[in-house]
């Protein structure tokens, strides 16, 4: 529509020129060799026109013009001319309206959507949050299309190197039709991620993608109780308010350090190693700033019997008096609240100078004091990591390790909850065998569904009556019959029912979800068993399987005499 609205005109004025040059030409006489009037043909004149119109030049056929046919010639000469660079001109035009690009990119975008086999999300929203998101799929080799309104971002998605091709559409996500042009309505289209900084606009994409597909999952970020309780209405939304993950945070690394450090060496938090847990020192706090972040942090340490000293000009909480200093967080309020006999000091102003300033005095100050900070901005990293902070806290990159967790695994967040009600007990016999397991190598958190199409093997397997545990599962098919594969199974779901830690001695059935944490190569292995009869056979059993319909013969008739007796 985009082109017959800007080039109908330009069309019937390069079809006009042509139908009058051609039918003059054709009207005026000419001269044959003799001296005869003599008529051009259409197809003649038509060819003429053509490459006169062009300024190519031929020369004058069939025979020579007369004067009245020159002088006709020299019109069409000027008049096509004119006519062509008209419709060149609005060619050219068209091809640089935002309209028309826009119309291109979205049908170029949608045809690239239509050809994506695998299971892929949608992430609407390539800020910082979306940015590490998209990163974090990529390195477990998971596809994503891109929706997002900044022309810039856009570009920038161009020029990552991921390991998975992921597409990109500049336009808003909250209008439907760039939902469809994604996918949403694909079966392999698992997820959608609203990510966009206007949550408005995200509250708006989750109350879309599921009107346009019931079935399928949003996962939204969201810093408001209006919208959260608006997107808690909607069944298989997933609300991701990155200040109450970071109370959860906080506090888990003050009452749990141990399942603290589990939690951020399963996201892969840079500089984690597993087993060595924050030490967080017991004592007084000190909580600078009360915005939305404050206030969750706030409740959780409360709840955890810490009653922190607040410092914000514009509080206004319901802590109790004694508690609120209503000034800014410099060197002199510092001292004054006695920040010297503290056991912390947290920064979580909505400003990163504001908070590396509160950093920097408090390591002068007190050096002892557990230092936690803030970052809002991921661009103000570097100085952040010069700080050296005790724990960050970066809105972005928060939201995007439980969103991915989310997507890879729900159930590990399930598992994570599950270690904190059971003790420290549980959550270092969890590391044990990780670290056994796994060791200095990089996690990788993976799931396995026992069906036909992704462990087509083990199904059938299982389908004959056939016992089949985790260790069989998780045997090193190139090591010795002791060797397993580097990973640990973390829980099986089972008909809606989760087995926390399951033994290598559980037996597993038809249809179980489960749930692995070791390296890439592991699950490469694992699959390769879960979809391989003879390897699994032999896995199981220790015998090697016969392959071929000789051998498969041979072995019938061997198992046949031996059942007689013979």
């Amino acid at each position: 529509m985009v082109v017959l609205r800007y080039l109908r005109k330009p069309f019937f004025a390069v079809v006009l020129v042509y139908a009058v040059g051609i039918t003059g030409m054709a009207l005026i006489p000419g001269q044959d060799a003799d001296g005869n009037p003599e008529y051009m043909s259409l197809f003649h004149a038509f060819y003429f026109f053509t490459y006169t119109a062009t300024t190519t030049g031929f020369g004058e056929i069939p025979n020579e013009f007369s004067d009245e046919q020159r002088l006709w010639a020299i019109f069409c000469l000027y008049t096509g001319v004119i006519a062509w660079f008209y419709a060149i001109g609005s060619t050219i035009r068209l091809l640089q309206n935002p309209h028309f690009t826009q119309a291109m990119n979205e049908r170029g975008f949608a045809r690239i959507v239509k050809r994506i086999k695998d299971p892929y999300f949608i992430v609407c929203g390539f800020g910082d949050t979306g940015s590490l998101l998209a990163r974090g799929l990529s390195d477990h080799h998971m596809g994503a299309v891109v929706i997002d309104s900044d022309p810039e971002r856009i570009k920038a998605l161009a020029l990552r190197d991921y390991t998975v091709k992921m597409p990109g559409l500049c336009a808003d996500a909250s209008v439907p039709k760039h939902l469809v042009e994604a996918g949403v309505q694909q079966p392999n289209c698992k997820a959608v991620v609203a990510l966009n900084p206007d949550e408005d606009i995200n509250l708006k994409i989750a109350v879309m993608a599921k009107f346009l597909n019931p079935s399928i999952r949003v996962i939204c970020r969201s810093t408001s109780l209006r919208h959260e309780e608006h997107l808690k209405d909607l069944e298989g939304v997933s609300v991701i308010d990155p200040f109450e993950i970071f109370g959860e945070l906080l506090s888990m690394a003050i009452t749990d350090p141990l399942l603290h450090n589990l939690n951020s060496w399963l996201v892969r938090a840079h500089g984690i190693a597993l087993g060595e847990p924050l030490k967080v020192p017991k004592g007084d706090w000190i909580l600078c700033g009360y915005g939305r972040m404050g206030q969750w942090l706030h409740k959780y340490m409360t709840e955890d019997g810490i009653q922190p000293i607040v410092i914000d000009p514009d509080h206004h909480g319901e802590s109790r008096p004694e508690y609120v200093i209503h000034k800014y967080a410099d060197r002199k309020t510092l001292e004054e609240v006695g920040i010297k006999d503290v056991a912390g000091v947290v920064a979580c102003t909505n400003s990163d100078s504001d908070n590396l300033s509160i950093l920097l005095s408090a390591q002068v100050l007190n050096p002892d004091a557990f230092a936690i900070a803030r970052q809002n901005d991921h661009e103000n990293q570097l100085a952040f990591d010069a700080a050296s902070a005790d724990l960050i806290l970066q809105s972005s990159l928060t939201t995007a390790r439980r969103i991915l967790k989310l997507l890879i695994s729900p159930l590990i967040q399930t598992l994570i909850d599950y270690l904190r009600e059971q003790g420290e007990e549980a959550t270092k016999m969890v590391v044990q065998r990780l670290q056994a397991a796994v060791g200095d190598q990089t996690p990788h958190l993976w799931r396995v569904n026992l069906c036909g199409e992704e462990a087509s093997a083990a199904t059938d397997f299982l389908k004959d009556g056939r016992a089949l545990t985790l260790g069989d599962l998780i045997r090193d098919p190139y090591g010795n019959s002791e060797s397993t594969l580097s990973c640990v199974p973390l829980m099986i779901e089972r008909k809606g029912k989760c087995m926390m830690l399951p033994t290598n001695a559980e037996r597993v059935q038809r249809a179980d979800e489960i749930v692995f944490c070791g390296t890439e190569r592991s699950e490469n292995l694992l699959m390769a068993t879960l979809n391989n009869p003879y390897t699994l056979h032999y896995l199981a059993t220790g015998s090697d399987m016969p392959r071929g319909y000789f051998f498969e013969w041979l072995s019938n008739r061997y198992d046949k005499t031996a059942s007689n007796g013979v």
